[in-house]
């Protein structure tokens, strides 16, 4: 038998008692396969180790426990601005086959899916009960979809490699799979582990958090619509016929904007999710409370945190000011700010939305108030037990504009706890949402609206707005004009997207496969400069400036480049387009 260490081979983990709040907690151990797979525990414990990466993407310490792709976006500014930080390469389109932002995008995926293909592997001799095995082969092959898919987005067809283990002396020359094949292959893999995993009330409460029948229709329905998108269908940046099959759909066809719309459609008919709603306690209230609970009916797939105040005020770090304990590490934008609609859901640009930019922070909808921290807006202030007003106008002590952490005017106040500061007592049971119900609602009202069918759109425009506090207005359409047209639609639902799922880790993948980057991001983002004498005083100014960070694109950067390294291994491979 193999005497590899697994720790080397595998990066393997072993846990402790899968409790609730802890099954996904790994603690690393360099055990031998024969040690771990001939225990039941130790199997289930590997099992859990390729569920520790799945959040690596929406983790906001990634890259050098505070840089994300999101920073690449008009969302949000990086406190950081040195070359070789990964963020910035990122965003200043300094990347290439030899400097690619971060090992992640690659070498993670392909580490966990092999860690699944060695599990699958060795699950029929281990111990566990016949039922147990297959439950956890279902599982296993969500995760390795999971991971296909995070690859599929950035790179665009990859090799499927099937059920295959290679070993250190195996000689890898696989071509990369067509896009179209990548996108068959997946759907058909969770087409067939729906029907192996249960639904979420079915699990019993320690089992919380793993994966389900639900997830496998969500998953499908998020992988449909990316293949659908400009990006991917018929869209690639190339001539060459052979490398465009690699990267997209040879051809548009307006059918995968149906396939998309149906798949989310299934997800909706299927009663296992739905949002969170309270207007009562206060307007939008269910939108901040989903978040500060993993146990609800809006999550899909998450991350089911340790909930201990070191683990879970990650987010309370990240985003918040110093006064705050935080770091300010992911600060939201103007361009972002400017995207929340008014309480009566129209576009701060729609003259009759009632927009005032001499008080541009009146009469915004919920979600506004909800995710963004803006000059006056109160919050805890460290363990003095009261909100008091974070000031971010210019010169404002220790939290205001070019003091401090501060650049743009503003704070992320989105998936926190405005009673709890990072350097405050209390905890959250947060997770971090991965999937949620909403993405699939608006997967839906995005794919039948490209199907040329805006009024089917607009219900689960406005369930979501409805949810958000926006007032319905007296043709309850929640601020969408009544004979929207397909185009004016598709903005509206972008728009919506982008502030219901606001650092989330979808604006970098979206603007991508909208193929809309080239403009979003070859420019500054903006940010808030408030004139303002002191905390009594009332703001004289309002004055919207540019960043110190000009953002660059180029067409090739729609998809990431294969690391230069795993072409020179693999003759077989093709570099992307443009690289």
């Amino acid at each position: 038998m193999k005497k590899l260490l697994l720790f080397f081979l595998l990066g393997t983990a072993a846990l402790s008692a899968c409790k609730q709040d802890d099954f996904l907690e790994p603690k690393t151990s360099g055990l031998v396969e024969e040690t771990v797979f001939t225990d039941s525990v130790r199997t289930v414990a590997f099992l859990s180790r390729i569920y520790s990466d799945i959040g690596f993407s929406f983790n906001k310490q990634r890259w050098s426990s505070h840089g994300t792709a999101e920073h690449a976006t008009d969302d949000a500014e990086y406190s950081f601005s040195g070359a070789p930080q990964s963020a910035v390469i990122l965003y200043s389109g300094t990347l290439s086959p030899l400097n690619l932002p971060s090992n992640d995008f690659w070498e993670l995926p392909w580490a966990n899916i092999r860690r699944v293909n060695l599990l699958l592997a060795k699950l029929p001799t281990t111990p566990l009960s016949k039922k147990m095995q297959n439950r956890m082969a279902a599982e296993a092959r969500f995760l390795r979809v999971w991971y296909y898919e995070n690859l599929l987005v950035c790179f665009g067809g990859i090799p499927i490699i099937g059920d295959k283990v290679y070993g250190i002396e195996d000689v890898i020359d696989q071509p990369r799979t067509s896009y179209a094949e990548c996108v068959t292959y997946l759907t058909q893999e969770l087409d067939e582990i729906a029907t192996q995993l249960p639904t979420r009330d079915e699990y019993p409460a320690a089992d919380y958090g793993r994966i389900t029948r639900g997830a496998c229709l969500a998953m499908k329905s998020r992988i449909l619509l990316e293949a659908a998108s400009p990006l991917f269908n018929g869209g690639a940046e190339t001539t060459d016929p052979s490398l465009a099959a690699l990267v997209s759909y040879p051809a548009y066809s307006v059918s995968r904007w149906q396939a998309a719309a149906d798949a989310a459609q299934a997800v909706i008919n299927s009663g296992y999710y739905s949002l969170v709603v309270d207007n009562t306690t206060a307007p939008g209230n269910g939108f901040v409370s989903m978040f500060l609970q993993r146990v609800n009916p809006e999550y899909i797939f998450f991350v089911n945190r340790v909930n201990n105040s070191t683990a879970n005020k990650d987010l309370e770090f990240v985003f918040l000011p110093s006064t705050r304990g935080g770091a300010a590490y992911f600060m939201p934008t103007q361009n972002l700010v400017d995207a929340f609609p008014m309480k009566n859901g129209k576009a701060i640009t729609d003259p009759t939305s009632g927009y005032d930019p001499k008080n541009p922070y009146a009469n915004r909808e919920p979600r506004f108030y909800n995710s963004i921290i803006y000059n006056g807006a109160r919050f805890q202030l460290n363990s003095s037990n009261s909100l008091q007003p974070v000031w971010t106008y210019e010169g404002a002590p220790s939290d205001g504009f070019n003091v401090g952490n501060s650049t743009t005017g503003y704070y992320f106040r989105k998936m926190l706890d405005p009673n709890i500061a990072n350097n405050s007592p209390g905890i959250t049971a947060r997770g971090w949402s991965l999937m949620r119900y909403a993405e699939i609602l608006l997967n839906y009202a995005e794919a039948i609206n490209e199907t040329g069918q805006p009024e089917l759109a607009v219900p689960k425009i406005v369930e979501l707005r409805r949810r958000a506090g926006i007032d319905a207005g007296a043709d309850g359409r929640y601020g969408i004009a009544p004979g929207i047209s397909v185009a004016q639609m598709r903005e509206l639902i972008r728009t919506e997207r982008r502030v219901e799922l606001s650092a989330e880790d979808h604006r970098w993948h979206d603007i991508r496969r909208w193929k809309t980057a080239m403009v979003i991001s070859n420019a500054y983002n903006l940010r808030m400069r408030i004139v303002q004498s002191s905390p009594t005083a009332a703001p004289t100014s309002y004055n919207i400036v540019p960043t110190i960070r000009r953002h660059n694109f180029r067409p090739e950067m729609y998809l990431l480049p294969i690391p230069d390294g795993e072409i020179r291994k693999i003759p077989a491979f093709r570099q992307n387009p443009g690289w």
